[in-house]
């Protein structure tokens, strides 16, 4: 079954350009965002802009969800007449949006009923590698839906990792956003600490990168945004506490104690009265400001 039509829900940093990197990778792209004001720039990256849900779902042979809930990306997939609906050709969801388990493996067993499919397949490498086609995917799902749906996602992923069965790329993610939150923390303070002994953190910074405490916070994050004050990467405080809060509760829901991951939630929560939702979330890195408390 050729995939030629792809319909993308969300365009927003990620899916706009995930949208247009399958646009020009050959495909028919649809696509649709609660926001008409992104009709312009969806339609001169070359998608072609549905004002009306309804149709994109009915029309596409493929679906790829960029959403910032589990409950936005559960109302697209139930919206009456939409996907559940569909007789005429077996459709797979690639979901890239972040989100718990627990939804995922509950839509896709629905989706599965009406005789589709869903991939949980979030990502890493922020809007500029959704831009590139440079993404990385962790994926959850049935090995047929892959198959399926592999076409499309080599179209938007540099590397594709299948994690195993629904709801493990979930699982993968916020693992690893866990450690992206703990690692912008502990970055932060750890050139604070070097500025206040008086090493520049422009000094030390190169050490920690060719030795042990290095991570993608300070040999990428820091460099590109903290250290110039950009903090553009794309990523919001809001979206990064989301993520910590369904590890948490993850955590809980699997008897998993995890202190330091506690306090680094902790942390994220304090730290809202000065690093707002709609800000960039590493600013948490952000060695120039001061201790909260």
């Amino acid at each position: 079954m050729a995939i030629r039509t792809v319909g993308v829900v969300g365009l927003g940093n990620m899916g706009l350009g995930m949208a247009a990197q399958l646009a020009r990778s050959g495909f028919s792209v649809d696509g649709h965002d609660i926001s008409a004001a992104r009709q312009g720039v969806a339609e001169a990256a070359g998608i072609r802009f549905r004002a009306g849900l309804a149709e994109l779902l009915a029309d596409a042979d493929a679906l790829v969800f960029s959403l910032p809930y589990a409950r936005d990306v559960e109302a697209v997939v139930t919206a009456p007449g939409g996907l559940l609906e569909r007789r005429d050709r077996k459709v797979v969801v690639i979901d890239t949006s972040t989100s718990d388990p627990g939804t995922s493996r509950r839509l896709a067993a629905r989706l599965a009923e009406a005789g589709h499919g869903l991939l949980d397949a979030p990502v890493s490498g922020g809007p500029a590698g959704a831009a590139a086609g440079t993404l990385t995917m962790m994926i959850g799902g049935g090995e047929a839906d892959l198959a399926l749906a592999g076409p499309v996602l080599e179209a938007m992923a540099a590397k594709v990792v299948h994690v195993g069965p629904s709801g493990a790329g979930n699982i993968a993610k916020l693992v690893n956003n866990m450690l992206v939150a703990a690692h912008l923390i502990t970055t932060g303070e750890a050139l604070r600490l070097a500025e206040a002994a008086g090493l520049p953190a422009e000094a030390v910074l190169p050490v920690v990168n060719a030795a042990t405490g290095r991570s993608a916070v300070s040999e990428a994050m820091v460099p590109r945004w903290v250290l110039p004050g950009s903090f553009d990467s794309g990523f919001s405080a809001g979206l990064m506490r989301k993520d910590v809060g369904l590890a948490a509760a993850l955590a809980a829901e699997v008897g998993c104690d995890l202190p330091l991951s506690a306090a680094v939630a902790r942390i994220w929560e304090e730290m809202r009265g000065r690093i707002a939702d709609a800000d960039d979330f590493t600013r948490m890195a952000d060695f120039r400001e001061p201790p909260a408390g």
